[in-house]
Protein backbone atom coordinates (compact mmCIF):
# COMPACT_ATOMS: atom_id res chain seq x y z
CA UNK A 1 0.00 0.00 0.00
CA UNK A 2 1.38 3.46 -0.94
CA UNK A 3 0.04 6.77 -1.87
CA UNK A 4 2.23 7.64 -4.11
CA UNK A 5 1.08 5.42 -6.98
CA UNK A 6 -2.03 8.08 -6.58
CA UNK A 7 0.43 11.10 -7.53
CA UNK A 8 -1.37 11.56 -11.01
CA UNK A 9 -4.93 11.96 -9.15
CA UNK A 10 -3.23 14.70 -7.00
CA UNK A 11 -1.84 15.99 -9.86
CA UNK A 12 -5.31 16.85 -11.10
CA UNK A 13 -6.52 18.62 -8.01
CA UNK A 14 -3.48 21.07 -8.35
CA UNK A 15 -4.43 23.66 -10.85
CA UNK A 16 -6.01 26.11 -8.58
CA UNK A 17 -2.49 26.34 -6.30
CA UNK A 18 -0.33 25.56 -9.19
CA UNK A 19 -2.13 28.77 -10.71
CA UNK A 20 -1.96 30.75 -7.82
CA UNK A 21 1.74 30.20 -7.86
CA UNK A 22 2.20 31.90 -10.99
CA UNK A 23 0.51 34.54 -10.31
CA UNK A 24 2.44 35.44 -7.44
CA UNK A 25 5.91 34.52 -9.46
CA UNK A 26 6.89 31.96 -7.12
CA UNK A 27 9.06 29.86 -9.07
CA UNK A 28 9.27 25.91 -8.82
CA UNK A 29 12.42 26.09 -6.88
CA UNK A 30 11.03 28.74 -4.13
CA UNK A 31 7.78 26.64 -3.62
CA UNK A 32 10.43 23.37 -2.33
CA UNK A 33 12.23 25.69 -0.11
CA UNK A 34 8.72 26.96 1.23
CA UNK A 35 7.85 23.59 2.03
CA UNK A 36 10.83 22.57 4.00
CA UNK A 37 10.06 25.46 5.89
CA UNK A 38 6.99 24.76 7.00
CA UNK A 39 8.68 21.05 7.34
CA UNK A 40 10.93 22.56 9.87
CA UNK A 41 8.77 24.79 11.44
CA UNK A 42 6.44 21.77 11.98
CA UNK A 43 9.51 19.79 13.74
CA UNK A 44 10.05 22.63 16.22
CA UNK A 45 6.66 22.63 16.83
CA UNK A 46 7.01 18.99 17.79
CA UNK A 47 9.41 19.11 19.57
CA UNK A 48 7.40 21.66 21.91
CA UNK A 49 4.46 19.55 22.07
CA UNK A 50 6.07 17.01 24.35
CA UNK A 51 5.78 19.37 27.45
CA UNK A 52 2.22 21.06 25.50
CA UNK A 53 0.46 18.38 23.24
CA UNK A 54 -2.36 20.60 22.02
CA UNK A 55 0.52 21.93 19.59
CA UNK A 56 0.74 18.23 18.01
CA UNK A 57 -2.28 19.86 15.85
CA UNK A 58 -0.16 22.51 14.45
CA UNK A 59 2.48 20.52 13.08
CA UNK A 60 -0.08 17.73 11.72
CA UNK A 61 -1.30 21.54 9.99
CA UNK A 62 2.36 21.83 8.74
CA UNK A 63 3.32 18.21 7.72
CA UNK A 64 0.53 18.60 5.46
CA UNK A 65 1.39 21.74 4.14
CA UNK A 66 4.60 20.07 3.29
CA UNK A 67 3.57 17.22 1.77
CA UNK A 68 1.30 19.52 -0.82
CA UNK A 69 3.84 22.15 -1.36
CA UNK A 70 5.89 19.21 -2.77
CA UNK A 71 3.29 18.29 -5.47
CA UNK A 72 2.87 21.75 -5.73
CA UNK A 73 6.51 22.68 -7.23
CA UNK A 74 6.83 19.27 -9.65
CA UNK A 75 3.59 20.49 -10.87
CA UNK A 76 4.43 24.10 -11.18
CA UNK A 77 7.91 23.03 -13.07
CA UNK A 78 5.85 21.08 -15.60
CA UNK A 79 3.47 23.79 -16.23
CA UNK A 80 6.09 26.41 -16.78
CA UNK A 81 8.32 23.88 -18.77
CA UNK A 82 11.10 24.21 -16.40
CA UNK A 83 11.79 21.10 -15.06
CA UNK A 84 15.50 20.56 -14.89
CA UNK A 85 17.96 18.63 -13.26
CA UNK A 86 19.03 20.82 -10.61
CA UNK A 87 15.75 21.73 -9.71
CA UNK A 88 14.56 17.88 -9.20
CA UNK A 89 18.28 18.04 -7.04
CA UNK A 90 17.15 20.53 -4.61
CA UNK A 91 13.59 19.18 -4.59
CA UNK A 92 15.00 15.78 -3.37
CA UNK A 93 17.68 17.39 -1.29
CA UNK A 94 15.29 19.38 0.51
CA UNK A 95 12.93 16.16 0.96
CA UNK A 96 15.01 14.55 2.62
CA UNK A 97 16.11 17.34 5.35
CA UNK A 98 12.07 17.67 5.74
CA UNK A 99 11.81 13.76 6.54
CA UNK A 100 15.46 14.27 9.03
CA UNK A 101 13.64 17.15 11.06
CA UNK A 102 10.12 16.08 11.04
CA UNK A 103 11.45 12.88 12.49
CA UNK A 104 14.28 14.50 14.77
CA UNK A 105 11.27 17.05 16.09
CA UNK A 106 9.17 13.81 17.05
CA UNK A 107 11.51 12.49 18.66
CA UNK A 108 13.25 15.29 21.03
CA UNK A 109 9.50 15.62 21.87
CA UNK A 110 8.99 13.00 23.83
CA UNK A 111 12.75 12.28 24.47
CA UNK A 112 13.18 8.71 22.31
CA UNK A 113 16.68 9.74 19.99
CA UNK A 114 16.98 5.80 20.28
CA UNK A 115 13.98 5.20 18.26
CA UNK A 116 14.30 8.34 16.08
CA UNK A 117 17.69 7.15 15.01
CA UNK A 118 16.10 4.29 13.76
CA UNK A 119 13.27 5.77 11.89
CA UNK A 120 15.62 8.47 10.29
CA UNK A 121 18.13 5.44 8.90
CA UNK A 122 14.85 3.25 7.59
CA UNK A 123 13.42 6.76 6.03
CA UNK A 124 16.71 7.69 4.66
CA UNK A 125 17.64 4.10 3.43
CA UNK A 126 13.94 3.80 1.76
CA UNK A 127 14.69 7.16 -0.31
CA UNK A 128 18.16 6.01 -1.08
CA UNK A 129 17.15 2.66 -2.34
CA UNK A 130 14.27 4.67 -4.61
CA UNK A 131 16.90 6.94 -6.37
CA UNK A 132 19.63 4.19 -6.57
CA UNK A 133 17.74 2.24 -8.43
CA UNK A 134 17.61 5.32 -11.20
CA UNK A 135 21.25 5.59 -10.85
CA UNK A 136 22.10 1.59 -12.26
CA UNK A 137 19.45 2.55 -15.00
CA UNK A 138 16.27 0.98 -13.67
CA UNK A 139 12.94 3.85 -13.18
CA UNK A 140 13.14 5.46 -10.25
CA UNK A 141 11.24 3.62 -7.59
CA UNK A 142 8.25 5.22 -5.35
CA UNK A 143 7.01 1.65 -4.52
CA UNK A 144 7.39 -1.18 -1.75
CA UNK A 145 5.39 -0.56 1.73
CA UNK A 146 5.72 3.08 3.09
CA UNK A 147 6.77 6.03 0.71
CA UNK A 148 7.10 9.70 1.42
CA UNK A 149 3.36 10.28 0.88
CA UNK A 150 1.97 7.90 3.06
CA UNK A 151 5.00 8.61 5.64
CA UNK A 152 3.44 12.17 5.58
CA UNK A 153 -0.26 11.28 5.93
CA UNK A 154 0.64 8.28 9.00
CA UNK A 155 2.92 11.37 10.90
CA UNK A 156 0.35 13.68 10.19
CA UNK A 157 -2.58 11.49 11.19
CA UNK A 158 -0.79 10.59 14.22
CA UNK A 159 0.30 13.96 15.51
CA UNK A 160 -3.37 14.63 15.09
CA UNK A 161 -4.36 11.98 17.22
CA UNK A 162 -1.54 12.53 19.97
CA UNK A 163 -3.13 16.07 20.69
CA UNK A 164 -5.77 14.15 22.88
CA UNK A 165 -4.40 10.88 23.45
CA UNK A 166 -1.67 11.13 25.42
CA UNK A 167 -1.80 8.00 26.98
CA UNK A 168 1.42 5.77 26.77
CA UNK A 169 1.25 1.73 25.86
CA UNK A 170 4.12 -0.38 26.59
CA UNK A 171 6.05 3.03 28.02
CA UNK A 172 5.57 5.00 24.76
CA UNK A 173 3.46 7.13 23.46
CA UNK A 174 1.57 7.11 20.26
CA UNK A 175 4.41 9.09 19.10
CA UNK A 176 6.20 7.11 20.26
CA UNK A 177 5.03 4.00 18.52
CA UNK A 178 5.12 6.06 15.26
CA UNK A 179 8.53 6.25 15.83
CA UNK A 180 8.83 2.53 15.99
CA UNK A 181 6.84 1.82 13.16
CA UNK A 182 8.61 4.13 10.92
CA UNK A 183 11.31 2.26 11.51
CA UNK A 184 10.44 -1.08 10.95
CA UNK A 185 8.29 -0.39 8.13
CA UNK A 186 11.21 2.01 6.66
CA UNK A 187 14.35 -0.95 6.65
CA UNK A 188 11.36 -3.17 5.56
CA UNK A 189 10.32 -0.67 2.64
CA UNK A 190 14.02 -0.74 1.75
CA UNK A 191 14.90 -4.18 1.73
CA UNK A 192 11.79 -4.56 -0.77
CA UNK A 193 13.06 -1.94 -3.44
CA UNK A 194 16.19 -3.12 -3.31
CA UNK A 195 15.20 -6.98 -4.24
CA UNK A 196 12.85 -5.49 -6.89
CA UNK A 197 15.67 -3.96 -8.18
CA UNK A 198 18.37 -6.41 -7.85
CA UNK A 199 15.32 -8.83 -9.37
CA UNK A 200 15.08 -6.38 -12.63
CA UNK A 201 19.02 -6.50 -12.70
CA UNK A 202 19.46 -10.18 -13.19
Amino acid sequence: MTLDKYRDLADRMLGPFVGGAKRLGISPDGVSVVAFVAAAAAAVVFYLAGSDPVLYLAGAVLVFVNGWLDLVDGALARELDVSSRAGDLLDHVLDRYADIVLLVGLAAGIGRYDIGLAAVTGVLMTSYLGTQAQAVGLDRVYGGLVGRADRLALIGITAGVAAFYTDAVAGLTIVGWLLVALALVGHLTALQRFYYSMRALS
